[in-house]
């Protein structure tokens, strides 16, 4: 069993041990559910393991929101100010156990994109081709404009 396992949830890793409780990005399952993030190293005892094979069992406990962050902007001698707000929604998750293998029918129940054959595609009827000459030199008409005003330069005295 080890002591210690390193996972990746959301884009982000976490250094896990049984009973941890982590803050971590809101998940998508519910609250009081398990599930089972990806390890990516397990360790303890001084014998490290990259075997993929061990699983992390992990319990969403909550779904609070963050602290809130206030962000203010400002500048000088202008009257400019902006103050906005910011909560993130977390979901808080329990460690429950560390070592578990996955056994070969767990591997098989995962989801596996499958190759589903195309439809054949119907035939092209044969295009005509098309002549240059048919088509017309495209004209682009001027916009109107207003005629400038123009004025009178002052005489110096």
């Amino acid at each position: 069993m080890a002591d210690y396992a390193i996972i990746s949830l959301g884009g982000k890793q976490y250094r896990v041990s049984e009973g941890d409780r982590l803050l971590v990005n809101r998940l998508p399952t519910d609250e009081g559910k398990t599930f089972h993030p990806d390890v990516l190293f397990t360790g303890g005892n001084g014998k490290p393991n990259l075997s993929p094979r061990i699983q992390v069992t992990a319990k969403v406990v909550g779904s609070p929101l963050g602290p809130k962050i206030r962000i203010g902007k400002y500048k000088a001698k202008k009257g400019y100010r902006r103050h906005t707000g910011f909560r993130a929604k977390l979901s808080e998750i329990e460690i429950q156990s560390i070592g578990a293998t996955r056994s070969n029918a767990a591997e098989k129940e995962e989801p596996k994109a499958e190759a589903k054959p195309k439809p054949a595609a119907k035939p092209r009827a044969a295009s005509k081709p098309r002549a240059a000459a048919a088509k017309k030199p495209a004209t682009r008409k001027a916009p109107a404009r207003k005629p400038a005003t123009r004025t009178k330069p002052t005489e110096k005295k």
